[in-house]
């Protein structure tokens, strides 16, 4: 149901992790996601840790869904000296094209433990249908 759009993103993925670099609003680090149904509900789950709920974007235009998000550095009084940063800071985007056959108007958010989960249900024409058949000059009727 999903396609991906950019065939050498695992690749900048793994490279900015060995070059540790931070994402900018032009050139965005990955998210990572898990992508799956689960009953009438196609279910995409992005890892954002640290990330503001304020500090989190969702546009779909068409079937283009985008997620944007900026992990901020946190706020250091001035006698505080850091010792070790690991923890990736910046802007974090994934686009994902959904088919034709998700429901884009109806799409629920939720953030809960670091983790962005948003739910798109199956649009109804794409669910299967029953199609009535009938005998002579009868017209065939979908029902659904």
């Amino acid at each position: 149901m999903l396609m991906r759009t950019d065939p050498f993103r695992e690749l900048d993925r793994l490279t900015q992790q060995l070059l540790n670099t931070t994402g900018t609003w032009s050139r965005p680090s990955a998210m990572p996601m898990d992508a799956y149904r689960e009953g009438e509900e196609y279910v995409i789950a992005l890892d954002l840790p640290g990330v503001s709920p304020d500090a989190i974007d969702i546009d779909v235009e068409r079937n283009m869904l985008t997620v944007k998000a900026e992990r901020r550095p946190v706020a250091k009084a001035d006698d505080v000296q850091m010792e070790l940063g690991e923890r990736p800071l910046g802007v974090f985007s994934r686009q994902l094209v959904l088919a034709d056959t998700l429901d884009t108007e109806r799409i629920e958010a939720d953030y809960d433990a670091g983790v962005l989960t948003l739910r798109i249900p199956i649009a109804e024409r794409a669910k299967p249908r029953k199609v009535a058949i009938g005998s002579g000059s009868s017209r065939r009727q979908i029902s659904g």
